[in-house]
């Protein structure tokens, strides 16, 4: 049997909203079969409709099913998100996450290219901060991270689309399961604006708002007048003593 090398492309989808998860998704493919991506006409998900995306997103996993390819997703809810980020920013999270979809490949390959949609204003910095989290094992291979690689590689083009589909899954879960349009979970999407009012008025904030961002601590201090409580890491609840934004 022919080796086959693979490259993987990793991005991410839903870094900025107040509700919902952040998702990021790896996939590996072997490096002679990413032209089967133009053809399906892979690109950045952000330029595709949510049909387009939805009907892309099914062709990528029909020719990952007859082709071996690799596909790792990791959904970051927003109660994780918040309980790290008592100990860490926000990109260093997203380092670990691709870690870990990286890792949900199961790809064994001792070398390859894995490109990637940075997360940092430093480009290199990011690089750098994944390879030293992915560890030994993956230190043959070379590791690309840019801005708007998204719109610039297929590889990580195609990622893009499965995460954005897997948290628009995510998010219509939610708003099924609260009874609400929470729309699309930014903080500029009116329907957000509502849902987010609505989600914080009870005795503590709804478990699907991101409890350490800006927006829904305002919208707390709106209700309650009193700072927003902190996600503990031991599931308990703490009052936050300062009203530091980030």
């Amino acid at each position: 049997m022919r080796f086959r090398m693979y490259q993987i492309g990793i991005d991410e989808a839903g870094r900025g909203p107040a509700i919902g998860p952040l998702v990021v998704c790896a996939l590996g493919i072997p490096e002679s079969e990413k032209e089967i991506l133009r053809k399906i006409d892979a690109q950045d998900s952000k330029v595709l409709t949510p049909k387009k995306r939805e009907e892309i997103s099914e062709k990528i996993y029909l020719e990952a099913e007859n082709r071996g390819w690799k596909i790792g997703m990791v959904v970051c809810d927003a109660t994780r998100i918040d309980k790290e980020r008592n100990r860490i920013d926000l990109n260093r999270l997203e380092v670990e996450l691709f870690k870990e979809a990286i890792y949900q490949t199961e790809i064994d390959d001792t070398k390859g290219l894995i490109q990637a949609d940075a997360c940092d204003v430093n480009e290199e910095r990011f690089s750098q901060r994944v390879r030293k989290s992915l560890g030994k094992k993956w230190g043959d291979w070379d590791i690309q991270a840019r801005h708007k690689m998204d719109a610039e590689e297929l590889l990580v083009g195609a990622a893009s689309i499965l995460a954005k589909v897997c948290r628009d899954k995510e998010i219509e879960k939610i708003s099924k399961k609260l009874g609400i349009d929470i729309g699309s979970g930014y903080p500029s999407d009116p329907k957000t604006k509502k849902a987010v009012k609505l989600l914080v008025s009870g005795d503590l904030p709804n478990q699907h708002l991101r409890w350490s961002w800006a927006t829904v601590k305002k919208a707390w201090i709106d209700e309650h007048e009193t700072p927003i409580p902190i996600r503990s890491d031991l599931g308990e609840i703490g009052v936050q003593s300062s009203l530091n934004e980030w």
